[in-house]
Formats: structure tokens, C-alpha cells, sequence
């Protein structure tokens, strides 16, 4: 799956297109380098995404096209940064 779209449907970041800005920018990471939106994401990779003043440091732990809202957050495990999102 795409990192933009992964992002996305796991509720990291609410739109797709806000997840592709922040890629082309340079602010997000997998497995510490820089990732672009087409990237592909695999389980156990490690997303690290810098908000404005904030580092959020997530492990990817399942990987699915569609999921409900109360599902999207057994995607990830949050290892640093806030437990709030975008």
C-alpha cells in the first residue's frame, strides 16, 4: 500500500492529500529515510511524521484497504509523540 494512502485510511492523517504534502516536504520517514507518497509500506516499518513542533513515531502493525473508525487505530502502535492526530 502507499504511505499516502496508508496514512490516510489508518486515521494518521485525516486526508490524502494533506499525506502527500507532508511527504513531498520531507517530513515523513520510514524506517529513517525520508519517504515519498508512493512509498511503500510493509508491517513492522517504522512512520516518522514531524508536525510543527512535534515528532510522531508510529509502528505499523497491520496493513488493511478499508476499516472502520474504531479499527483504524489497531493499524499502528504509537511508540513517541502525541496520541492525538491532525
Amino acid at each position: 500500500m502507499r504511505l499516502d494512502k496508508y496514512l490516510k485510511v489508518s486515521r494518521i492523517i485525516k486526508r490524502r492529500t494533506i499525506a502527500k504534502e507532508a511527504c513531498l516536504s520531507g517530513r515523513v520517514s520510514i524506517n529513517e529515510k525520508v519517504a515519498k507518497a508512493g512509498t511503500a509500506v510493509a508491517e513492522n516499518d517504522i512512520i516518522e511524521i514531524k508536525f510543527a513542533n512535534q515528532i510522531l513515531k508510529a509502528k505499523i502493525i497491520n496493513i488493511a484497504e478499508r476499516v472502520t473508525k474504531e479499527s483504524a487505530k489497531e493499524m499502528y502502535e504509537i511508540i513517541s509523540g502525541r496520541e492525538d492526530k491532525e
